[in-house]
């Protein structure tokens, strides 16, 4: 297996690093911890990566494309530089529910070229959605981002192991952590159905046995192909659901 990464959304100092340290206290094996950018919270995506850098090996905060005006340079490369963030995960992002808050017309692609210009030494991950659109689609979309500059991708969250080794067969040679997420109840899985067009195996059950059993075929399925992984865990006790997997 090559990295094992967990996503932990920022929400305060002290919350984060409660997180953190219990993750450093039962999980040795999760070197990498990647942080999303979340407007509804004031502590920013690569704030909490530079609190994270005692506790983990690699730390990769998400950015968010629309945030970020390419008439300017970059605001963070001399910031990235002092703090040691190496790598970056960039996404579209969302519009923001404040309308008073700025956004800009910048797109993914256009945020990895520009940023790959000014800090060719940053590892720059792109995202992968296996449900937004069709996979020939989904793979262009994948070579624009590699053609722009980007050096490896997170996926969304896969929830059938069939659609993850597809994808694995179509990528050859492609830096990927494959995502996986626990649904624990039926609502949560309507929510992944409805917003995300998420594909749901025939057999899965929103029950913490289900989601232990997934995760346990996901990790053998990063070992077996050498690959990186990395969970998204809302609202499940971490211990209960990775205890005894890692």
């Amino acid at each position: 297996m090559h990295k094992l990464s967990i996503e932990l959304v920022p929400r305060d100092h002290e919350a984060l690093q409660q997180e953190m340290q219990l993750v450093r206290d039962n999980f040795q094996t999760i070197d990498t911890i990647n942080i999303p950018d979340l407007l509804k919270f004031p502590l920013r995506s690569w704030e909490a990566c530079y609190q994270a850098k005692g506790l983990f090996t690699h730390t990769i905060p998400h950015l968010r494309a629309i945030d970020f005006d390419l008439s300017k340079p970059f605001p963070l490369v001399e910031t990235f530089k002092q703090k040691g963030i190496d790598s970056v995960l960039i996404i579209a992002g969302d519009q923001p529910q404040d309308m008073s808050r700025r956004v800009f017309r910048t797109s993914s692609v256009e945020l990895i070229r520009a940023l790959k210009a000014q800090m060719p030494e940053l590892k720059i991950y792109a995202g992968i959605d296996p449900y937004r659109s069709g996979i020939k689609t989904e793979l262009d979309y994948v070579k624009r981002k590699l053609d722009a500059g980007a050096d490896g991708f997170f996926t969304q969250p896969f929830f059938d192991l069939r659609l993850m080794e597809i994808y694995y067969d179509l990528l050859p040679g492609i830096d990927v952590f494959w995502g996986i997420s626990p649904v624990l109840s039926v609502r949560s899985k309507d929510y992944w159905d409805n917003h995300n067009n998420a594909i749901f195996p025939p057999d899965f059950e929103p029950t913490l046995e289900w989601n232990r059993r997934f995760a346990k075929q996901a990790l053998e399925f990063a070992e077996q192909t050498d690959s990186s992984l990395y969970f998204m865990p809302i609202r499940v006790d971490l211990v209960e659901y990775l205890g005894g997997l890692l």
